[in-house]
């Protein structure tokens, strides 16, 4: 059994199609299709149902494709392992975040390359908490800066960054002469917001449903960016997270109000595979994050 094999068995199973993983693995499509036949016969079971096109895998590869993405996992933590001890960290760190953490990755991803200037770092944005802790166990992502509420973390390891609070962001004209907002009360505004399925708009849903409200926003996206440029351009109004606010900067466009009773928080947390022995990487970057003062993110003025 070859390492190729292995590396082009999950190939298949994540592009789901011969041609596409061959052109991802930077081979002919015989190559690959040969390769991953001489697989099945060392294994003595069959991986992949085939017809004239890719069907899917069999309830063997099914099985079996979580071993390969631990054995090249595992090759890779060796090599990296090995170049630590010679020269430091090198290699790349792959990063899932969801998009309330993007305007804070990198309080962790600067200070990170800064003491381990030989490591790239590759982020990925606008992804599901329950997306990111799932490309960990393929081990598709190294780590994730997820929402810990309602998601599935048995096997993992969890380090805390901090706790977000949601706020209104409103045009200034929307809210002249307004010294405090309730969550009635800032219903009644043009209201744009991240649409639902995502967990910073579950946040928000569930807050209202306690008091009987219901959103109904006439714009959404899965853009924190794209809420807030709305906001500036004073006809908007939206639910944000904190931390965004302070990367928006001072605005005589937009007022900032705190929203209570009751009050949305979530706990903001850094997630990595808990293997033995674990990624030189992964424990590098939860050494940052246990070092990293979140707290000094600036915090914006309320209207």
């Amino acid at each position: 059994m070859l390492f190729r094999q292995l590396e082009y068995f999950v190939a298949l199973a994540r592009e789901r199609h011969f041609a596409r993983a061959a052109k991802a693995c930077y081979v002919s499509q015989p190559a690959l299709s040969e390769a991953i036949r001489k697989l099945e016969n060392e294994l003595g079971v069959p991986l992949v149902r085939r017809a004239r096109t890719f069907e899917g895998l069999t309830p063997e590869g099914e099985r079996l494709v979580l071993w390969a993405r631990r054995i090249i996992a595992d090759r890779e933590a060796l090599e990296h392992e090995v170049r630590a001890l010679q020269t430091g960290l090198t290699g790349e760190l792959r990063i899932g975040v969801v998009p309330a953490a993007s305007s804070t990755v990198a309080l962790l991803t600067d200070p990170f390359c800064t003491e381990h200037p030989l490591m790239r770092v590759r982020i990925e944005t606008s992804l599901r908490s329950l997306d990111i802790v799932e490309r960990i166990r393929r081990f598709e992502l190294d780590a994730g800066i997820v929402y810990v509420q309602g998601v599935d973390t048995t096997g993992l390891t969890l380090t805390p960054l901090y706790a977000e609070r949601h706020v209104l962001v409103a045009g200034s004209a929307l809210v002249a002469g307004r010294t405090a907002i309730s969550w009635a009360d800032a219903l009644e505004l043009p209201m744009c917001l991240l649409p639902q399925g995502m967990r910073g708009r579950q946040l928000i849903d569930d807050a209202l449903a306690t008091l009987g409200l219901t959103a109904t926003p006439q714009l959404e996206s899965d853009s924190v960016a794209t809420l807030l440029e709305h906001a500036r351009t004073g006809r908007w109004a939206c639910i944000v997270p904190q931390p965004w606010v302070a990367a928006l900067g001072p605005t005589a466009d937009v007022r900032v109000f705190e929203l209570a009773d009751p009050v949305v928080t979530a706990q903001i947390v850094l997630v990595t595979a808990a293997v033995e022995p674990g990624s030189v990487l992964t424990t590098a970057l939860i050494g940052t994050a246990r070092a990293t003062d979140f707290a000094l993110a600036p915090r914006p003025v309320t209207g």
